[in-house]
């Protein structure tokens, strides 16, 4: 007699290929973060121009702590905006600015021909316990989205925590952030990443019993540094499987095999959301393409010319 777990793995053995001809009925983004260095300018533009074929909805540029990668943050995304058929989406905080400094910044965007805005609160400052906005600064995300809303007619993404805000009090607490940053404006919240397809469903079904009506994106880290994604994990409360330490362990002098180990593991992960009824996929690319690209390609993603 076979046992469970025997009977889950014949399961899986006459299965029929995870990716065979699916038919790529999907939205895809990519997030990237302005680079430091002409070295490194170069490489996020190689990624871009590798990226653009899919036909992504948007390329969101994130906005450094405290502000300080402001300049290069509207470099990046006005250059999308004039050299690609992408739209851009900017990343904007309240770290460290007055309510008066984010209209300016959002009216510079706006000439710029930026439409879309990932608003946030943004993480308190080096030294800093907790948030604390600056005398005549925004105390949320949901005052932000108020203001940009006020400001010009900005779509505005905010972010959502499958596995609860670090610093919220409770789960429910965290949904009543969320729902007041949808009663802001907000159309769609782009997830934290995560690495197990029940956290999002949970949380997708908690959302929609909150009665919250958002387009709720999850958000996909492909992993190649276990030791950062580690550090990363920590800071956000994310929870990382025994079963990915397991299977990274012995690959830190193999670069090659971490990233077709990296593929296989989030690949894996958006079939299974897929599954589940997810349609748009947002991508944390660290400013690298290949593995993104690579799990697009599996799910269906072509190149939009290529299709046509």
């Amino acid at each position: 007699m076979l046992t469970l777990n025997q009977m889950q793995e014949a399961a899986r053995a006459i299965g029929g290929p995870l990716y065979a001809d699916l038919p790529g009925d999907l939205a895809v983004s990519f997030e990237f973060f302005p680079p430091k260095t002409p070295a490194m300018q170069d490489s996020l533009w190689q990624a871009v121009e590798t990226l653009v074929p899919l036909g992504p909805r948007f390329f969101s540029v994130t906005y450094g702590a405290g502000g300080s990668t402001r300049e290069r943050t509207h470099a990046t995304v006005a250059r999308i905006v004039a050299e690609t058929p992408t739209p851009a989406a900017a990343h904007l905080t309240c770290v460290n600015a007055t309510a008066a400094e984010l209209d300016a910044i959002a009216d510079d965007y706006w000439a710029a021909g930026v439409r879309h805005i990932v608003a946030l609160r943004g993480d308190p400052p080096g030294g800093q316990a907790r948030f604390e906005p600056v005398p005549g600064g925004h105390a949320s995300a949901a005052d932000l989205v108020k203001a940009l809303k006020r400001r010009h007619d900005f779509e505005v993404s905010v972010s959502c925590y499958p596995e609860v805000h670090p610093e919220a009090a409770s789960p429910a607490a965290d949904l009543e952030a969320l729902k007041a940053k949808i009663d802001a404006g907000a159309s769609r919240a782009i997830s934290q990443f995560f690495f197990e397809p029940d956290t999002y469903f949970r949380f997708r079904d908690a959302v929609a019993a909150a009665g919250l009506k958002v387009e709720l994106v999850p958000g996909i880290l492909p992993v190649s540094n276990f030791a950062n994604l580690q550090k990363m994990a920590a800071s956000c409360g994310t929870h990382l499987p025994d079963w990915m330490g397991r299977l990274f362990a012995g690959l830190d002098d193999k670069p090659a095999a971490r990233q077709l180990v990296a593929a296989t593991v989030s690949a894996e992960m958006a079939r299974r959301l897929y599954a589940g009824g997810v349609r748009h996929f947002h991508f944390y690319t660290l400013n690298r393409a290949e593995l993104s690209y690579a799990i697009c390609h599996l799910l269906g993603v072509r190149p939009v010319l290529e299709a046509q």
